[in-house]
C-alpha cells in the first residue's frame, strides 16, 4: 500500500487500524530496513512493488 502511493490514513481506513498505529509501523519498517526518511520507505517500497509485478 505505501508503494502504490496511499497515505497513512488511507492505509488505516483500509486496515481498520488507527493511523498511529499505521504510522508505527512505517517508523518499525524504516528502522529494521535502515532506511532513514518516509521518502526512502515510499521509493523503497515502490522499487519492491513493481519488482513483484514484474515490470
Amino acid at each position: 500500500m505505501i508503494g502504490s502511493g496511499m497515505a497513512t490514513g488511507e492505509i488505516a481506513t483500509r486496515l481498520n487500524l488507527s493511523p498511529k498505529t499505521v504510522q508505527t509501523y512505517r517508523e518499525r519498517i524504516k528502522q529494521k530496513m535502515g532506511l532513514r526518511t518516509a521518502t526512502d520507505l515510499v521509493h523503497s517500497a515502490t522499487l519492491w512493488l513493481r519488482n513483484q509485478c514484474g515490470s
